[in-house]
């Protein structure tokens, strides 16, 4: 999740760079539009109009604001939704959510776009332009990104760039330490105090309300039918939307899936499991890597126990940074490294065996090269990263809960790493001074529905299990489940197989094409001297 700036759900392009030791976060252009008659009730080309629904309005103008240029943004129509910021108090605040709509590259587009939702949460959907358009989702069809509230490009945007340059500042600190801990509460709760005293309604920061926002969006812009593709969050908010505003809804993607109903620590545990069992057989069914380094799993879980009882000091540089960078591993530093580092599989085997003869700094310039990245400074919406996880997950699990999903995982694993799940360390003290009311226990409801939906997933994902797919699948009765095999967290960044899976789902959703999954090999492991 985007409290620790790893290569979790970004576009290909960011994934790639922090994959390959950079940093962190992520839609070409048709220029002709279909008949007016084709995009509901718009008197044009869907968003050049001005619209309403209830109490929310859209108006076109500028695009919104982006951390760096995005030239699949180029041409796009774009505009601002302005909604409640809590629909419980009518006549009270309103806010803005910038949207830009990116063209179909076809002459004659079809009539239901498609609405990007973004990871994080917290992620930007405006700044995932490239990941979405390079995976074809405008090849027949507008595709519409909103930035969901509090993100980059809303206004207010619920940053925390204190929180981020912290994150930055806990590689040369011991993860697990309770001193680092304190820490990072402390910049938690000087980020909620400043928003609070800017007069944001924290409490309003969650899927409730933005499954409303994506309702309202679809109306006021005159659209009667559209579809949704979700990444990752997004995948969480889309069965939120799916469940509370079904219609006008054709057809929905979920990629990287995060089911609400099984947010929390013990379901990071249990994704962590299967991604990194998935990798490590991998690499025992290819013989050079094998041969090479045997038992990876078991050295694995031996150096996460060694590091917790002795932590490991280097230093390494790492891009952008002049002077030499202090880092420490420790367990829990090297279990949330995999989780992300699942990105660059074929270099894991030979990154753990590096670590466990003494030389850890190739994992240890990876680490801190994502974490120190100046693009993740700001990035981040923390505002809707707690007002999601501190009212919908942390509610609803124990702390003994969560514990037990890491002791089922990794029972090997040293009691301080079994207690702060991957990417969610320190979540529950953040909780505690981010003091937001909890959501009503429906948001942890299973989401029955007959809409057609493509449930994609990762063999290697270790941030949303593959298992995740047949899961909400139960309660989908025109699911499809489909595992692409040797992927990481959200396919659709890094396959191309996964690519064409997702338009063809789109063109025919009763369908999907999937048979460039029997040409898919493994990948070649790096084998060192």
């Amino acid at each position: 999740m985007p409290r620790n700036p790893t290569p979790r759900r970004r576009t290909a392009r960011r994934i790639r760079a922090t994959a390959a030791g950079a940093a962190t976060g992520l839609l070409v252009t048709g220029l002709l539009a279909a008949p007016a008659q084709a995009r509901g009730d718009t008197a044009g080309p869907v968003g050049t109009a001005a619209g309403k629904a209830g109490d929310a309005s859209y108006e076109p103008g500028p695009c919104p604001k982006t951390q760096q240029p995005v030239a699949e943004l180029e041409g796009a129509r774009c505009g601002t939704l302005t909604v409640p910021e809590n629909r419980a108090e009518p006549g009270g605040r309103t806010i803005r959510l910038g949207v830009a709509i990116v063209p179909a590259k076809a002459a004659q587009p079809k009539p239901d776009p498609i609405v990007w939702l973004a990871g994080g949460p917290g992620d930007d959907a405006v700044g995932e332009a490239k990941m979405a358009v390079d995976g074809g989702l405008n090849r027949d069809r507008d595709l519409i990104l909103m930035t969901q509230r509090g993100t980059y490009a809303a206004d207010p945007a619920l940053t925390c760039p204190n929180v981020d340059e912290f994150n930055a500042r806990v590689v040369g600190l011991v993860y697990d330490a309770p001193s680092t801990e304190t820490l990072h509460v402390q910049a938690t709760k000087e980020c909620r105090d400043r928003l609070a005293a800017l007069g944001a309604d924290l409490g309003a920061y969650n899927d409730t309300e933005s499954a409303a926002d994506l309702a309202d969006l679809r109306t006021a812009l005159g659209l009667k039918e559209w579809n949704v593709f979700g990444i990752s969050y997004g995948t969480h908010l889309a069965l939120v939307y799916m469940r509370l505003h079904p219609e006008g809804i054709r057809a929905v993607g979920l990629d990287g899936i995060l089911p609400p109903s099984r947010g929390g620590s013990a379901a990071a545990w249990s994704s962590a499991r299967q991604g990194f069992d998935g990798l490590f057989k991998a690499c025992e069914e290819q013989p050079a890597c094998n041969s090479r380094y045997p038992n990876l799993s078991a050295t694995f879980e031996r150096l996460v126990r060694e590091l917790e009882a002795k932590p490991v000091t280097t230093t390494v540089t790492v891009p952008g940074r002049a002077q030499p960078v202090k880092v420490v591993l420790d367990g829990g530093a090297l279990v949330t490294w995999l989780t992300s580092a699942t990105h660059t599989a074929t270099e894991v085997p030979r990154a753990l065996d590096d670590l466990a003869h003494g030389k850890p700094e190739r994992i240890a310039r990876q680490w801190a090269g994502w974490r120190l990245a100046p693009q993740a400074v700001g990035a981040t919406s923390h505002g809707l990263v707690y007002g999601v996880f501190c009212s919908e997950w942390i509610p609803f699990e124990t702390r003994e809960q969560a514990l037990k999903g890491g002791q089922e995982a990794f029972p090997s694993f040293p009691r301080s790493v079994q207690a702060q799940a991957p990417q969610l360390n320190s979540l529950r003290p953040d909780c505690d001074v981010w003091k937001v009311p909890p959501a009503p226990a429906s948001i942890r409801d299973a989401t029955n529905s007959d809409i057609p939906t493509l449930a994609l997933s990762g063999g290697f994902d270790a941030q949303t299990g593959a298992d995740n797919g047949p899961y909400v699948a139960r309660t989908l009765s025109r699911a499809h489940v489909v595992t692409v095999p040797y992927e990481p967290h959200v396919v659709f960044a890094t396959s191309k197989c996964a690519q064409e899976i997702t338009v063809s789902f789109f063109d025919a959703p009763a369908a999907p094409d999937t048979t460039c999954l029997d040409g898919l090999k493994p990948p070649v492991f790096e084998t060192g001297p």
